[in-house]
């Protein structure tokens, strides 16, 4: 089943614990975040305008007692693109959203071939797919078991740093910083 805007909505409304996404890709194409992204690589600050709907989201599920997080699979050079991203995760993290990275620069990806999803309380997946561009095609509502979908959460945390660790490491100049244990929550 796919699921259109008022669909999607309401999944992450009705999610009681956790909202879980692997990230993939080193490009998203998403119309919304256009003149953001023009404005960023013009030399602008990320606003915390141009992330509010998220944050507020975030802001009410976290005030609810709910989890929202994420990890996001990169290798270097990072992209314009995941450049932009970094600078809006700061604002999602302000939020509450947990984002961590896994860096696969110079080494195997734990998860290669793994393509983009959303998990909801660990049991509900959402398929991510989309064009080779990172232009969004459609959201699926997977149908079978969550297990494989669990480990790969459990893998991509058990490799991936906190977001300001990971960043901070790249300012002091390393590659990537050393693996930390993940954990769920």
């Amino acid at each position: 089943m796919l699921l259109a805007r008022e669909g999607w909505r309401k999944t992450f409304d009705s999610m009681q614990q956790e909202a879980w996404r692997l990230e993939a890709l080193p490009v998203y194409r998403v119309p919304q975040e256009e003149e953001a992204i023009r404005r960023f690589l013009a030399g602008e600050p990320v606003t915390r305008d141009a992330t509010q709907p998220w944050s507020d989201r975030v802001k009410a599920y976290v005030a609810g007692g709910r989890r929202v997080g994420r990890v996001h699979i990169v290798t270097q050079p990072l992209t314009d693109y995941l450049r932009f991203e970094f600078e809006y995760y700061r604002h999602n993290i302000e939020a509450g959203e947990a984002v961590r990275i896994l860096d696969v620069t110079g080494r195997p990806n734990p998860l290669d071939g793994v393509r983009d999803f959303w998990m909801f309380d660990r049991s509900q997946i959402v398929l991510m797919h989309y064009e080779r561009d990172g232009t969004q095609i459609s959201r699926e509502v997977y149908e079978g078991a969550p297990e494989p979908f669990q480990e790969y959460q459990r893998i991509a945390l058990a490799e991936s740093v906190p977001f300001e660790e990971y960043v901070t490491s790249l300012a002091a100049g390393h590659r990537r910083p050393r693996q930390s244990r993940g954990e769920i929550q």
